[in-house]
C-alpha cells in the first residue's frame, strides 16, 4: 500500500462533522431505498437493518474498532439473506470504519467488496445508483487519505454525476463539497471557489431547515480550513439562523462551537469565548455529554490562552468527574489528553505551554510536581481506554503525551520509553502525521539526556515525515491541525540548529555534511512556510547548485534562532562556511523594527547608519574577505522571519551601501528557482496602472509617464491605464497575447495572511491565490512563461513582521521567474526614473564601453543601475527612494 497521508486529530477531540455528515447521507439513501425485492420473511429482514443502525451507533461515539465488529456481521447477515444491496452498504460502512482506524489495506479491501457485491445489481435502478454513488463517495475519500488527490477528485466527480442522475440533492451537495476540498489542495483555488459558490448559491434558495444548518455547518468548516475566515464566519451566522428556526440545541451547539472555532483562529479570544459558553448551555438540553465536554474544553483553552486563572480552575474542576463517566471512545481519549495538557498549563499560571514546546522544554520537576500523579493517572487512564478500543492512533496519541509530560517533569528515561512505544503504534499504521511528533520528541528527549548528536537521527526523520506530509499539513481542517509556527518550524529550526553545534570540532568533510543538511533544511523550511501561506502544496521544488546557476554569485541563508542569528554561505568553488552572531531573537527584530522607522527621511541618518551597520555586521562583514577573493558580484539572499522585511540595499558598511559593490538579488529558495535568463529580442510589455485614487489608495499621478516611458523602449507594449485597468482586460490581454514581461504600477500589499495580499486594479482586488488562475493560460497555453513581473507601488503591510512571506508568496504564484517589487510605497515619482533606467538597462549592454559582443546586463544589475542612478541624485539619494526595490527569484 503506498503511504498514507492521515489527518492529525485536535486535541480538544472534536468529532469530524463532514465525515459524520457523509455516513449520515449515505444512512438516509439506505433507508429510502430498502431491498428490492423484500425477503419473504419480514422479522429476518429487519435484523441486519437493526445491526447496521448499531453498527453507526458505535460509530457516532467514536468506538470505531467496535463498529468494524458490528458491521462485519451486518454484511455477513445481508450475504445470508442474499441481499446485495444491504451487503454492499454494510461493506461501504465497514470501509469508513477502518479509515478512522488507518487500517488502509482492509479499507480498500472493503470498498471493493462492496462493489464487488453489486456488480451484477442492473445499474439503471435507482437502489444500484444510490449506493455506487455512495461507494464512489467512500474510494474518493480513502484515495484523498492515501495522498491521490488526483485520484480523489475523479471519483467525487463521478459521485456529483451519479448523485444528480438520481437525484439526490443532499448527496449532490456533500459531494461537491468534497471536490472543493480536493481542488484546495491541488492548488486550483479559481475551481475550488466557484463550486463553493454554487453550493451556497444552491443553499441560498432553501428554507431554513435542520437540513440546510447542516449543510452550511460543512461549508462553514471547509472555508475555515482553506483560511477564508470571513467566509466561514458569515456562512456559519447563516448556519446557526436556519439551526434555531428547527430549534435543535444538539445542532445549534454543534454550530456555536464551530462559530467560536472560526472566531477563535480571527484571534477574537474573547468573541470565541462567549460562543463556547453558549455552546455549554445549548449542550446541556440535549442527551449528548461529549458535546457539552468539548465546548468546555475549548473554553477552557481561552480561558488560559487569555490569562483567567481562576475561572479556568473553577472550569477545569467541571471537567474530571462527567468525563470518567463517559463510555470509552476515540474523543473521549483525546479529552483526557486535553484535559492533561491544559492542567499542566495551569500549574504553571503559563498560556503558551498548550501549543509550544520550546517554552515547555524549560519547565522543571518543581514547577509542576503539584499534582503530577493526576495528571499522570488522567493520561494513563486514556491509553488504557485506547487499548481496550484496540484504537491503535488514540493509543499512540496517550502515550505519545504521556512521554510528553515525562519529558517535561526532567523524567527522559520514561518520557524516551513511552516516546518510543507511541512512535512504533503511529509507524505500524502509518499514521505520519502524528508519528513526526514523536520524532520530534525523542529527538528533544535525547538532547536533555546530553545526546546531541544521537538527537540529529530523530530530528532528521521528523523533517522528512512532514516533508511527506506537505499536502496534508495544508489540507487539515483548523479542528484538528497545530499551529505551524508552533509545531512544524520548530522542527526545522531545532534540528538546523543541532546542526550548526555539531559542526564544532568536526573533521572537514564531516562538517561540510553538517551545513549541506542546515542548508537543505532551511530551503525545505522555505518551502513548508509557503505551502502554509496558500493553504496548499503545489510548489514545485527542484534543488538547483548555484554553481551551476551563476558562478558568480553568492547565496547567503540565514535563520534566526533563539539565541543567535546564524548564517550559512555558499560561494561557487568552496566549501560552506557559517558564522554566528550570539543575540536573541528579540534583539534582531528590535534592530529591524528601528531600521524601518529610520529608513524615514524625517529621522537622524546617523542612527540609520548606525542600524544599518549593525545588520551588515552581522549578516555580511564576516564573509567580507571571501567575496572579495572570490570576484563575486551579485548577492543572493535567502532571509528568514522578519529579515524578509530587511531592505539589503541599504546595509552599510561604514564607508559604502552594499547596493554599490553588489548586485542584489532575494530568493525563497534555490529549489524554487527558475535559472533561465530574460530573453530581450523583441521584448513585449503588458503594462498596466492607476493614477487616479481609488478604493481608498491615494492617486499616483507619475505612473502615466512610467508607463510611457517603457513603452519607448521596447519593441510592443500593451497599457491599460485607470479605468482600462480591470482584472477582466488584464486576463483578456494575457490570455491573447505572448508577453514575456508584466508591469503593474498599482497600489498593492504584502502580508503574510493570503487574503490580506493583493494587488489594486480599478475595480477589484487581485488576490495572491488569483494569480495562479490569472496567468494560467500562460503556463499551459503560451510557449514563453512570463519571464519578469514589475510590481512598483506595492507595499508591506505595516506591523506585519511576517508581510516579507507575502512577496514571497506573489513571487512564487504568478509563475514568473522574476519579480521586481518594493518593500514600501515611495515617492511615485522617482520611482518612474528607477524603473526607466531598469529597462534602459536590461536591453542594453552591460557596462560602460560595453561592445555588441559583450554579455547583456542581468536583471539584478539593471535593478542595481536604477538604485544607482537614484542614489547619485541629490534628492532622491536617501535609501528611502531606492532601498525598498527588490528583486525576487531569478536574478539573471
Amino acid at each position: 500500500m503506498p503511504k498514507p497521508r492521515d489527518f492529525r486529530w485536535i486535541v480538544a477531540a472534536f468529532l469530524s462533522f463532514t465525515l459524520s455528515m457523509t455516513l449520515h447521507a449515505a444512512w438516509v439513501a439506505h433507508r429510502a431505498f430498502p431491498a428490492d425485492p423484500p425477503p419473504a420473511n419480514a422479522i429476518a429482514e429487519n435484523q441486519p437493518q437493526t445491526t447496521l443502525t448499531a453498527g453507526k451507533k458505535e460509530y457516532d461515539a467514536g468506538r470505531f474498532a467496535a463498529a468494524v465488529r458490528v458491521w462485519e456481521r451486518a454484511a455477513a447477515e445481508f450475504s445470508t439473506q442474499n441481499n446485495p444491496l444491504g451487503e454492499a452498504q454494510a461493506l461501504n460502512f465497514l470501509s469508513l470504519a477502518y479509515q478512522r482506524l488507518g487500517e488502509y489495506e482492509k479499507a480498500s479491501a472493503a470498498i471493493a467488496a462492496s462493489q464487488n457485491a453489486i456488480a451484477t445489481y442492473p445499474p439503471e435502478q435507482p437502489q444500484s445508483q444510490i449506493i455506487r454513488a455512495q461507494q464512489l463517495n467512500t474510494a474518493g475519500r480513502l484515495q484523498f487519505f492515501l495522498g491521490h488527490t488526483e485520484n480523489a477528485l475523479d471519483l467525487w466527480q463521478q459521485a456529483t454525476q451519479m448523485y444528480r442522475n438520481v437525484p439526490d440533492e443532499w448527496g449532490t451537495l456533500l459531494s461537491q463539497i468534497n471536490q472543493a476540498r480536493a481542488m484546495q489542495v491541488l492548488g486550483l483555488h479559481a475551481k475550488a471557489t466557484k463550486t463553493l459558490l454554487e453550493i451556497e448559491q444552491t443553499l441560498d434558495k432553501q428554507p431554513d431547515t435542520s437540513l440546510k444548518a447542516a449543510r452550511l455547518l460543512t461549508l462553514g468548516n471547509l472555508r475555515r480550513q482553506v483560511g477564508a475566515l470571513e467566509d466561514s464566519e458569515r456562512i456559519l451566522q447563516q448556519a446557526l439562523e436556519a439551526a434555531n428556526r428547527g430549534r435543535s440545541p444538539q445542532q445549534i451547539s454543534a454550530i456555536l462551537l464551530s462559530l467560536g472555532n472560526t472566531l477563535q483562529a480571527k484571534k477574537q479570544p474573547e468573541s470565541a469565548l462567549n460562543l463556547y459558553r453558549q455552546a455549554v448551555a445549548a449542550a446541556s438540553q440535549t442527551r449528548d455529554p461529549m458535546l457539552q465536554l468539548q465546548a468546555q474544553l475549548n473554553q477552557l483553552h481561552i480561558l488560559l490562552e487569555i490569562g483567567q486563572w481562576e475561572s479556568a480552575e473553577s472550569l477545569a474542576a467541571q471537567i474530571p468527574e462527567p468525563l470518567s463517566i463517559l463510555p470509552p471512545s476515540r474523543p473521549t481519549v483525546y479529552a483526557q489528553v486535553n484535559l492533561a495538557r491544559a492542567a499542566i498549563c495551569l500549574q504553571q499560571k503559563n498560556p503558551a505551554c498548550l501549543t509550544s514546546e520550546e517554552l515547555l522544554q524549560e519547565t522543571s520537576q518543581q514547577e509542576i510536581i503539584g499534582d503530577t500523579e493526576t495528571i499522570i493517572s488522567i493520561l494513563e487512564r486514556g491509553v488504557e481506554a485506547a487499548r481496550k478500543l484496540d484504537d491503535r492512533r488514540s493509543q499512540s496519541y496517550a502515550l505519545g503525551n504521556l512521554g510528553r509530560l515525562y519529558e517535561k517533569i526532567g523524567q527522559q528515561s520514561a518520557a524516551q520509553k513511552h516516546t518510543e512505544a507511541a512512535l512504533n503504534l503511529a509507524q505500524g499504521i502509518q499514521a505520519s502525521d502524528i508519528a513526526y511528533q514523536w520524532q520530534w520528541q525523542l529527538g528533544r528527549v535525547r538532547v536533555k539526556k546530553g545526546d546531541k548528536t544521537g538527537a540529529i537521527a530523530p530530528y532528521t526523520q521528523a523533517v522528512r515525515t512532514l516533508q511527506s506530509l506537505r499536502s496534508d499539513l495544508v489540507a487539515i481542517e483548523p479542528e484538528v491541525q497545530f499551529s505551524f509556527r508552533e509545531t512544524v518550524e520548530p522542527v526545522y529550526r531545532q534540528l538546523v540548529a543541532l546542526l550548526l553545534d555539531s559542526t564544532q570540532g568536526a573533521s572537514v568533510q564531516l562538517k561540510q555534511q553538517y551545513l549541506t543538511q542546515a542548508r537543505q533544511t532551511l530551503e525545505s523550511l522555505q518551502l513548508a512556510e509557503l505551502d502554509n501561506f496558500f493553504k496548499d502544496a503545489c510548489l514545485d521544488a527542484q534543488p538547483q547548485q548555484i554553481d551551476e546557476i551563476d558562478p558568480t554569485a553568492a547565496v547567503f541563508y540565514s535563520v534566526i534562532l533563539p539565541d543567535r542569528l546564524a548564517v550559512i554561505l555558499s560561494i561557487p568553488g568552496d566549501n560552506l562556511r557559517h558564522y554566528e552572531t550570539p543575540i536573541t531573537q528579540r534583539q534582531v527584530e528590535t534592530t529591524l523594527a528601528q531600521l524601518q522607522q529610520f529608513l524615514s527621511p524625517a529621522f537622524s541618518n546617523k542612527r540609520r547608519l548606525q542600524l544599518s551597520q549593525q545588520l551588515y555586521d552581522w549578516l555580511i562583514r564576516p564573509a567580507q574577505a571571501s567575496l572579495a577573493n572570490r570576484e563575486i558580484q551579485t548577492l543572493v539572499f535567502v532571509l528568514d522571519g522578519v529579515l524578509r522585511n530587511l531592505p539589503v540595499a541599504a546595509l552599510y558598511d561604514g564607508e559604502s551601501y552594499l547596493i554599490e559593490k553588489y548586485s542584489l538579488a532575494l530568493t525563497p529558495g534555490l529549489q524554487l528557482l527558475a535559472p533561465q535568463p530574460l530573453q530581450r529580442e523583441q521584448i513585449q510589455v503588458l503594462s498596466g496602472g492607476l493614477t487616479d485614487a481609488r478604493q481608498g489608495f491615494d492617486p499616483l499621478p507619475a505612473v502615466e509617464l512610467e508607463l510611457q516611458q517603457i513603452a519607448t523602449q521596447v519593441s510592443e507594449a500593451q497599457v491599460l491605464l485607470n479605468g482600462d485597468f480591470t482584472e477582466s482586460n488584464l486576463a483578456s490581454q494575457i490570455d491573447r497575447v505572448d508577453f514575456p514581461v508584466i508591469h503593474l504600477a498599482t497600489h498593492g500589499q504584502f502580508s503574510s495572511n493570503s487574503e490580506q495580499t493583493f494587488i489594486l486594479t480599478w475595480d477589484d482586488k487581485i488576490q495572491v491565490t488569483e494569480f495562479e488562475a490569472l496567468l494560467q493560460t500562460r503556463q499551459d497555453g503560451f510557449s514563453t512563461p512570463i519571464a519578469l513581473l514589475v510590481l512598483s507601488a506595492c507595499q508591506t503591510a505595516t506591523g506585519d513582521k511576517q508581510a516579507g512571506l507575502g512577496l514571497a508568496g506573489v513571487a512564487v504564484r504568478s509563475g514568473a521567474r522574476s519579480t521586481l517589487a518594493t518593500l514600501w510605497s515611495v515617492n511615485d515619482a522617482s520611482t518612474a526614473t528607477l524603473v526607466t533606467e531598469f529597462y534602459r538597462n536590461l536591453l542594453r549592454d552591460a557596462g560602460p564601453g560595453a561592445t555588441d559582443t559583450s554579455p547583456p546586463m542581468t536583471k539584478a544589475q539593471a535593478l542595481r543601475q536604477g538604485q544607482l542612478a537614484l542614489l547619485n541624485e541629490d534628492k532622491y539619494s536617501h535609501p528611502f527612494y531606492w532601498a525598498p526595490f527588490v528583486l525576487v527569484g531569478n536574478w539573471l
